[in-house]
C-alpha cells in the first residue's frame, strides 16, 4: 500500500510539472470575458435540410468513362485428355449384286417357267445384255372339247454406251406365242363338230429400236422403233415410231415439244364373213409443246398437241387438237396436294396391241385409231406419315372411235375361230367416269404393301352396252422379307361385272344378239420364297387359290387353283 502511495504522489508531482512547463511557453494574450445573459435556443434558430439540395458549383464536372480490361496471362497446364473412341456399331453384311441370273419352275397343268437374264460389261461405258423367258402348259381344264394348251416365248439382246454428252442403247427381240381358240359355246356347237376344229393360233414378233438422251443441248431425247408382228392365219403388221424431245427457245424461254411420227400398216388374210382382204394403215404426226409456270408451292403446266392423221386406205386426212393442261398445288407441303390437268390425244390401235390384251380375237379385225377427245382428272395425294401414302382421284374420259371387245357370232365358214369362239373389234363413242383410291405402306425395305380400287360408269352412242369394260377393278400386293433367309408375297385381284353379246344360232329363232353379264371374279396368288445363299433361293408359289373357274373372257374359263416350285440362281462370269 505505500508502494502505491509513493507511486501516486510521484505522478502528481510530474504531472503539475507540466503544467507550470506548458504556461511558461503560452503566447495567447488573456482577457476577461463577461458573461451578460446565458444563450438560449429557441426552435427558429434551427432550419430543414431539403431532400434534394442544389448543386451551386461554379463547374460541374462529367464523369470518365471506365474501361475496364482483362488482363490474359497463359497458364500452363500438365492436363492431357484422353483420345476418343468412336461407338461400335452393328453394320449389316453388304448384300452381293449379282449381274446374272437363271429361274426354272414347273408346275399343275405340266405348267413350264423358265428365265436367263445375261449381263456383260464390255467397257466402263459399254454393256451388252440379253434376255430369254418361256412359260407355257399343256392345259387341262375339265369339260373343254378343244385343247387349252398355251406357250409365250421371248428373246431380247441391248447394248447400251454412256459417253460424256449423250446416252444411248440399241434393242432387238423376238418372240412366238400360241395360244387355242377353245372358248366354244357348248350348247351350241357338237362334239362333232368340234372334232374337226383345230383352234390353234400363233403369233409371231420381232423389234428392233434405239433411244439417245442428250445433255445440255436443245434436243433432249429421240427414239425409233420398228416391229413386225403377224400369225399363222396369214396376217401381217407392220408399225414404225420415232419421237422426239426438243426444247424451242422463244424470247429467253425454253418450251419443250414433244414431236411423234407413227407409221402403221397391215392386212388381214380375210375378214370374218368373206373371203376379201382387209388391209389397214394410216401415219399420224403430233407435235405437242408446253410450257411450265412455278410459283412457290403451284406447278402448272400449259401445252396443246396437234395431230396431223392420214388414212392411206381411205385416202382421207384430217387435223386433230387437243388440250394439254395440268396443275398441282402443295397445300400443307407433301402432306397435302392438289393436281388436276386436261389432256386429249390420238391413240394409234394395232393388231399387237390387241392380241397383248385379248389373245383369243380373230385375224379379222378392223382396226383405226381412237379420237381420246380429253381426259379430264382431278385429284389429292400426300404422305399421311413417313411411311405411307395415298392418293384419290376422279376422271372423266371422252373417247371417240373406241375399241371394244366382243364376242363373233358363229358363221358357216368353217374357220377355226368362226363357232362364237373368237373376239373382235367394235368401235363406239363411250364416255367414262370413273374414281379411284390408292394407298401405298412403305413400312422398311423389308415390307411393302399396296391397296387400290376404281369405279366407272359407261356411257355408249350406237352400242347397247360398253363391251367387255369392268364396273370395279381392285387389286392388293405384299412383299414381305420375314428375315435373313425367308421371303413372301402375295397379289389379289378384283375384277367387278362385265357384259358381253351372244349370238343364238337357231333357224327358227331370229339372230338377235343378247347380252350376257359376265360374273365378277377374285384372283389371289401367294409365293414364298429361302434363300439358300446368297446365290441359291428356291421358291413355291399358289395361284387362284379361290380355285375358281372363272371366264376373263365370255366361254374361256381359266385353270382353277395351281401350284409351282422351282429355283433362282445368281452368279457372274
Amino acid at each position: 500500500m505505500r508502494k502505491h502511495a509513493n507511486t501516486l504522489i510521484l505522478a502528481i508531482f510530474g504531472f503539475t510539472a507540466t503544467v507550470v512547463f506548458s504556461q511558461e511557453k503560452d503566447t495567447i494574450n488573456t482577457g476577461v470575458i463577461n458573461v451578460v445573459k446565458p444563450y438560449t435556443p429557441t426552435i427558429s434558430d434551427a432550419f430543414k435540410v431539403k431532400e434534394t439540395p442544389s448543386i451551386d458549383d461554379e463547374e460541374t464536372a462529367t464523369k470518365k468513362d471506365i474501361k475496364y480490361n482483362i488482363f490474359s496471362f497463359p497458364v500452363a497446364s500438365t492436363f492431357t485428355p484422353a483420345k476418343g473412341k468412336a461407338a461400335m456399331v452393328e453394320k449389316s453384311k453388304p448384300v452381293k449384286l449379282y449381274d446374272n441370273y437363271a429361274t426354272l419352275g414347273v408346275g399343275t397343268y405340266t405348267t413350264i417357267l423358265g428365265e436367263v437374264y445375261l449381263n456383260n460389261a464390255i467397257s466402263r461405258t459399254e454393256s451388252v445384255s440379253g434376255y430369254i423367258s418361256h412359260h407355257s402348259s399343256q392345259g387341262g381344264i375339265e369339260d373343254l372339247l378343244l385343247d387349252d394348251k398355251f406357250s409365250n416365248s421371248k428373246i431380247n439382246v441391248n447394248y447400251s454406251n454412256r459417253l460424256r454428252d449423250l446416252t444411248w442403247n440399241v434393242d432387238a427381240g423376238f418372240q412366238h406365242q400360241m395360244y387355242n381358240w377353245y372358248g366354244l359355246p357348248q350348247s351350241m356347237v357338237t362334239v362333232a363338230s368340234a372334232n374337226d376344229i383345230d383352234g390353234k393360233h400363233s403369233f409371231f414378233g420381232a423389234h428392233l429400236g434405239s433411244d439417245v438422251t442428250f445433255e445440255n443441248t436443245y434436243i433432249n431425247s429421240g427414239s425409233f422403233l420398228f416391229r413386225r408382228f403377224g400369225d399363222n392365219q396369214g396376217s401381217g403388221e407392220n408399225r414404225f415410231v420415232i419421237k422426239s424431245t426438243i426444247d424451242l427457245p422463244i424470247n429467253r424461254e425454253e418450251i419443250s415439244t414433244d414431236i411423234v411420227f407413227d407409221y402403221l400398216g397391215g392386212a388381214f388374210d380375210r375378214s370374218y364373213e368373206t373371203t376379201d382382204e382387209l388391209k389397214y394403215g394410216n401415219f399420224q404426226i403430233g407435235v405437242t409443246p408446253k410450257y411450265q409456270l412455278k410459283q412457290d408451292d403451284l406447278t402448272v403446266n400449259l401445252g396443246a398437241s396437234v395431230f396431223y392423221l392420214n388414212d392411206i386406205e381411205a385416202n382421207d386426212s384430217k387435223v386433230y387438237i387437243y388440250p394439254n393442261v395440268t396443275a398441282s398445288y402443295r397445300l400443307v407441303n407433301d402432306i397435302l396436294i392438289a393436281y388436276g390437268g386436261v389432256k386429249g390425244g390420238l391413240i394409234q390401235n394395232s393388231y399387237y396391241d390387241f392380241a397383248t390384251e385379248n389373245p383369243f380375237v380373230s385375224p379379222t379385225l378392223f382396226i383405226q385409231p381412237t379420237d381420246q377427245l380429253y381426259n379430264a382428272y382431278v385429284g389429292l395425294k400426300g404422305k399421311v406419315s413417313s411411311n405411307m401414302s395415298y392418293n384419290i382421284s376422279g376422271r372423266y374420259i371422252s373417247d371417240r372411235n373406241k375399241a371394244l371387245f366382243i364376242n363373233n357370232n358363229i358363221t358357216a365358214t368353217s374357220q377355226d375361230y368362226s363357232y362364237g369362239n373368237s373376239f373382235g373389234i367394235v368401235y363406239d363413242n363411250v364416255d367414262a367416269f370413273s374414281l379411284a383410291g390408292e394407298i401405298n405402306v412403305d413400312v422398311n425395305r423389308n415390307f411393302k404393301l399396296g391397296i387400290k380400287a376404281e369405279y366407272f360408269s359407261y356411257t355408249s352412242d350406237m352400242q347397247a352396252e360398253a363391251w367387255n369394260l369392268p364396273d370395279i377393278k381392285g387389286s392388293l400386293f405384299l412383299d414381305y422379307q420375314i428375315n435373313e433367309h425367308w421371303f413372301t408375297g402375295a397379289n389379289v385381284f378384283y375384277v367387278g361385272e362385265r357384259k358381253d353379246q351372244f349370238y343364238l344360232n337357231d333357224p327358227f329363232i331370229a339372230t338377235t344378239p343378247f347380252t350376257v353379264i359376265l360374273d365378277s371374279y377374285f384372283d389371289a396368288n401367294l409365293h414364298l420364297g429361302y434363300h439358300v445363299n446368297d446365290q441359291l433361293s428356291v421358291f413355291a408359289k399358289a395361284n387362284n387359290l379361290a380355285d375358281d373357274g372363272y371366264q376373263r373372257w365370255q366361254n374361256f374359263p381359266v385353270q382353277g387353283i395351281q401350284f409351282l416350285a422351282g429355283a433362282t440362281y445368281k452368279f457372274d462370269f
